[in-house]
């Protein structure tokens, strides 16, 4: 996929900005599942919320974030221990904030993971709905969506796996603002939560990307901000990170699909 500018990667541009779902968040767990949305955490914890808490993937928990990839002599650099029994506290408190990458979303931040196709007979089966209920209903949540497509970007997803902000599947008097959806990024932009009813809402564009395209691959109408911006490019800094200490074996290479012909 083509570059949008000399100094950095398509890839670079869009960690950065997931980086900045965590700024605010303070001393919660963070956790990033999948290539990008790993690096987007541990650049987060090491440029704007130095606060982030973050594991070494399976029990530990890190005092800094471990590099992608081969290890060779690097050690994960312990704190303490965090049993999976552990995660749930912190999950249910609200005390983590995961990005994940779904396979379906919708204009209300609902996410499919599990089915695509009828449930009763699929045309595909995918992972289950997994802890996707739990994380989308009691903490915020952020997402990564590599391919940006009327496959991914759906009017309604086959099976609501992640709670979103739909009305009609509120009940009447139900504080649907009690859990957050925070960012979305794709490879053509940079989305929020605050549309009309907690709607998916452009904010900015990537690089050389126009606003009809995104609208072309959007299967749903996208609500926009007031003054949709061009995505900011990495600083020096987190390009540093990301390069020499984050992912040194450029795993941030595969993070977007390539261009056919």
């Amino acid at each position: 996929m083509a570059e949008p500018g000399k100094d950095h990667s398509l890839a670079e541009l869009a960690i950065a900005a997931a980086a900045r779902a965590w700024a605010d968040d303070g001393e919660v767990l963070a956790s990033g599942l999948g290539t990008a949305p790993r690096l987007a955490a541990g650049l987060a914890w090491l440029t704007i919320n130095p606060d982030l808490m973050m594991t070494d993937g399976e029990c530990m928990l890190v005092s800094e974030p471990v590099p992608l990839g081969p290890r060779g002599g690097y050690r994960p650099k312990v704190e303490g221990w965090l049993p999976f029994r552990s995660i749930f506290d912190l999950l249910w408190s609200g005390r983590r904030h995961a990005m994940t990458m779904p396979t379906q979303i919708d204009r209300y931040g609902q996410t499919n993971i599990s089915v695509i196709g009828d449930h009763a007979s699929p045309k595909v089966a995918l992972l289950g709905v997994r802890g996707i209920p739990g994380n989308s209903i009691n903490h915020p949540c952020s997402f990564f969506i590599p391919n940006h497509n009327k496959r991914a970007f759906v009017d309604k997803v086959d099976m609501v796996s992640g709670v979103g902000h739909d009305p009609a599947r509120w009940a009447e008097g139900v504080r649907r603002d009690l859990h957050e959806h925070r960012l979305l990024v794709s490879n053509l932009g940079v989305f929020d939560f605050k549309g009309p009813d907690s709607a998916m809402r452009l904010t900015h564009l990537h690089p050389g990307v126009t606003l009809e395209k995104v609208r072309e691959n959007t299967g749903f109408e996208l609500s926009l901000a007031g003054d949709v911006g061009v995505t900011p490019p990495p600083t020096g800094e987190q390009l540093e990170l990301l390069r020499n200490r984050l992912d040194p074996h450029d795993l941030r290479a595969s993070v977007f699909p390539a261009k056919k012909g």
